[in-house]
């Protein structure tokens, strides 16, 4: 019996097929030296990305080999092809002396929102891909959720950073948490999670992590911890607890089978200066 199946429809019943806004994608030869890419939602290549490239390069071969996407864009008053998605397989090539031309797909992107857009299009379900390269490449496409996301940060003194810091060395108030930072604005609202993230920014953490997230939204949110303390108070205690919070968390995490976040919480809640209690004297 044949493994070999042609291509069918699955039932679509319910859904509603998207119309193509843009005309078929062209095909062609180029040299890959004469491509380019955005730094503005494009990463940049690091160690890892050169190792990567280095066995493209010895293992080249068409059966391998898939067509990056691109679009037509402006460079130095020039029209020139820039690529969206395939910049490790672009420079592979490039670095190859016996390639001297690759297919590549064009498609209808000519501004570069629209270039970001169809970067986080290509990227969204890759893995590989970083959430902070999504999340830099949806705020250069004016994603609404994105640029929410980085004008709450903005407003709460938080500074979303495009990488991991080179030898993950951190100043204080940056983050790298975009979808732990995502998830606080998707359910607190910007302001609610703008005064979450401003007692963070004000304790100088660095990095803000998404575990610093999750419990200083856990203290802010939760009744039975919001109400016994002043945010500027709850700044102070973790800004002073630093060096020495996450080790106690880690503690008491393994002790109490607790996720580590909640624990962390819990400590920072101890240290926190608690509102005094104003009583009622009968006269």
């Amino acid at each position: 019996m044949s493994d070999i199946r042609p291509i069918t429809p699955i039932d679509i019943t319910g859904l509603k097929p998207a119309l193509p806004i843009t005309g078929l994608p062209i095909c062609e030869l180029v040299d890959p030296h004469t491509l380019f890419v955005d730094g503005k939602y494009q990463r940049s290549i690091g160690e890892n990305g050169r190792r990567q490239i280095r066995k493209m390069i010895q293992r080249f071969c068409w059966t391998r080999f898939k067509p990056p996407i691109c679009a037509f864009g402006r460079h130095n008053e020039k029209t020139v092809l820039m690529v969206l998605d395939g910049q490790h397989t672009a420079i592979a090539a490039a670095s190859n002396p016996n390639i001297d031309r690759i297919p590549v797909m064009i498609v209808e992107a000519p501004e570069t929102s629209a270039q970001a857009a169809a970067f986080v299009g290509q990227n969204s379900d890759r893995l590989g891909v970083t959430p902070l390269q999504l999340h830099q490449a949806a705020v250069v496409a004016q994603d609404e959720d994105a640029l929410t996301v980085e004008q709450v940060c903005e407003r709460a003194g938080v500074v979303v950073l495009k990488g991991p810091a080179g030898n993950a060395r951190y100043r204080p108030r940056e983050t790298i948490a975009v979808n732990t930072v995502s998830g606080l604005v998707a359910r607190q609202t910007a302001m609610g999670a703008r005064r979450i993230l401003e007692v963070l920014a004000n304790a100088e953490l660095a990095p803000i992590t998404g575990h610093h997230v999750r419990a200083a939204e856990y203290l802010m949110t939760n009744k039975d911890y919001c109400q016994k303390f002043e945010p500027e108070d709850l700044a102070i205690a973790i800004g002073e607890m630093f060096l020495t919070a996450e080790d106690e968390a880690k503690v008491m995490s393994h002790a109490h089978r607790l996720p580590f976040w909640k624990a962390l919480a819990v400590v920072w809640f101890r240290k926190t200066k608690k509102k005094r209690l104003h009583l009622r004297v009968a006269a």
